[in-house]
């Protein structure tokens, strides 16, 4: 190896060396890393000890210092690297000085800027306890649950349904026409929803009948399904029978288990003809 001046230097098997350092793991930290750079160099240049490192090459740090370095523990300060470098670099390996400041001020500076690790986050509080209420409390709400679910299924449906609503525009067979014996026709009557309900499972069911003639009529005729706005043409067939006489027949608008929709606001619809001999 050449020294400062050009001279080879050796050294002499009866010169004492003490035990090798033992190089830092480079995947442990940047810092141990950093080390084992130092001791790349450090291998480059003869690994000449720390002592001839100062007395030779010029090293201006302590022996524990230039050893301290290459040991990864801690980052050494920036003078006591540039000492370790400068001298081994460019006073033993004869590198340009300031390509060799730059490079190794630039990794000095990655591994001292390490991220710290992220904090761990807070624990969460823990959940309130939740609040155990009464056991005869819990019983006397499902008593009362119980209860009104019973009455409100079997409370009947409120009649007329709020926005409920008929009208009727015309109708066919006047009252008061004659009609022979024995014969068929049938009644029309055109109705219009006017509310805001559908009209969905109705129908017409015969109320009443006056008169003493013997003419019939369906007790119950299907609506069909009729939606606000919309008209429907409504007609019962009728045979006028063998019996002379007034025949008049109503019907009301009722669900299929017979209960009016219109109970009270709204009259029949009806026919009331006279049956001549």
């Amino acid at each position: 190896m050449n020294g400062v001046d050009g001279s080879v230097i050796r050294d002499d098997d009866s010169r004492k060396r003490g035990r090798k350092q033992q190089r830092p793991d480079p995947q442990e930290s940047p810092v141990a890393e950093f080390a084992w750079q130092l001791c790349e160099l450090k291998e480059a240049a003869g690994d000449p000890s720390y002592d001839r490192m100062r007395s030779e090459f010029g090293a201006a740090a302590s022996k524990s210092a230039l050893s301290a370095a290459a040991r990864g523990k801690d980052l050494p300060s920036w003078e006591t690297t540039w000492e370790f470098v400068r001298c081994l670099a460019v006073r033993v390996l004869g590198q340009d000085e300031s390509t060799a400041r730059r490079e190794w001020s630039r990794r000095w500076e990655s591994a001292r800027t390490v991220p710290e690790p992220a904090p761990e986050p807070a624990p969460e509080p823990p959940l309130p306890e939740p609040r155990r209420w009464p056991k005869w409390l819990v019983a006397a709400i499902v008593a009362v649950l119980v209860v009104a679910g019973a009455v409100w299924w079997w409370m009947p449906e409120q009649r007329p349904i709020p926005g409920d609503a008929s009208l009727m525009l015309s109708e066919t067979v006047p009252d008061g026409t004659e009609f022979a014996m024995r014969q068929n026709f049938a009644k029309t009557w055109e109705v219009r929803n006017v509310g805001r309900e559908p009209w969905e499972g109705r129908y017409l069911a015969q109320v009443f009948r006056e008169g003493d003639a013997a003419c019939t009529a369906p007790q119950r005729v299907s609506v069909g399904e009729v939606a606000p706005g919309e008209t429907v043409t409504l007609a019962v067939p009728v045979f006028t029978g063998n019996e002379p006489g007034r025949c008049k027949i109503a019907w009301k608008m009722v669900d299929e288990d017979g209960r009016q929709f219109f109970p009270e606001d709204l009259r029949p619809v009806f026919f009331d003809i006279q049956i001549r001999p």
